[in-house]
């Protein structure tokens, strides 16, 4: 069976894990172990009462391909931290594009307009998983449905202004980068760096990569381009690219925005202890460093690896 996973944060190109074992976004390890256990325990040819032949085989195909796999990210606390990373990423971005994100569920609506979203969600979240595999039929629906859930609650997190209709949202939450306007002479630097950034806000990553290599051919002295390919590599899933431009962007000027607010994250992820110690004055270059791509990363691809 094909699983059909086009709604929520699934539209993200991200792997919604937190949905398929349907807890909140911020429950504890604990928490997500008790949930998997309770779902292998009704998936598990050795212990479900499943019945039919092809019940069994969604079953199966629930629990390897979607189940365990979410269970071994969010138990594992490398691969968690990675993870949680990306989804702070994505809360802001949501926030961002809050007036445009098309809900298709009727307690998606709801939600974004609940006066208390914890509880709300959390309550909403613990129903569904009452009975979230009574159907298997219908599972990849069900799990959709909770990634919309997931994304309605970081949006109105990272928003931070819970009692505003969606569509005013987007002009009152911060920014996650700082606006380039251009200047009324533009040097060819500039113009890649504007051209880029607009490129990163709609999430075309691999056209603003090529706009800041370029920038970087130029100027490969530019802080404020090490940090925006930075990003493109942070969205990319490339932790240790990202480390090795806002590492730069910061021994070129220790004032960059993008760099402070992004490297500790990115340290803490890769498990650096060191996250605040000074840059190293020797730099390293793209080749040094291997790339991480498909599920073996940060939100495994932005967001996160291959769509099951």
């Amino acid at each position: 069976m094909s699983f059909k996973l086009d709604s929520g944060l699934f539209t993200y190109d991200f792997i919604d894990h937190h949905a398929v074992l349907c807890v909140p976004v911020d429950a504890e390890i604990k928490e997500v172990r008790k949930r998997y256990l309770q779902i292998a325990r009704l998936l598990h040819p050795d212990s479900s009462n499943v019945g039919g032949e092809p019940e069994k085989q969604i079953a199966n195909q629930l629990l390897s391909k979607l189940v365990n796999p979410a269970y071994e990210k969010l138990s594992l606390e490398r691969n968690r931290g990675e993870y949680l990373l990306i989804l702070s990423q994505i809360g802001k971005r949501l926030a961002q594009e809050a007036a445009s994100i098309n809900l298709k569920t009727e307690l998606a609506h709801e939600l974004v307009a609940a006066p208390n979203i914890s509880i709300s969600y959390k309550a909403a979240i613990a129903k569904i998983a009452e009975t979230q595999f009574s159907d298997l039929q219908q599972s990849d629906k069900i799990i959709a449905q909770v990634s919309e859930l997931n994304l309605v609650y970081l949006m109105r997190v990272a928003g931070q202004s819970v009692s505003k209709p969606v569509s005013t949202q987007i002009q009152n939450s911060p920014q996650k980068l700082p606006p380039t306007p251009p200047p009324k002479e533009e040097t060819v630097v500039e113009q890649y760096l504007r051209r880029a950034q607009n490129l990163l806000e709609k999430n075309q990553l691999s056209q603003a990569k090529v706009e800041l290599q370029d920038a970087l051919k130029l100027e490969p002295r530019n802080s404020h381009c090490h940090s925006l390919i930075a990003m493109v590599y942070l969205r990319q899933n490339q932790l240790k690219m990202a480390k090795i431009h806002f590492d730069n962007a910061l021994k070129l000027d220790p004032t960059e925005k993008i760099a402070l607010e992004w490297k500790p994250k990115v340290d803490k992820a890769l498990g650096n202890t060191n996250s605040g110690s000074q840059v190293k004055s020797s730099a390293k270059t793209e080749e040094d460093i291997p790339e991480k791509s498909g599920n073996g990363g940060l939100f495994g691809g932005l967001f996160g690896g291959k769509k099951k």
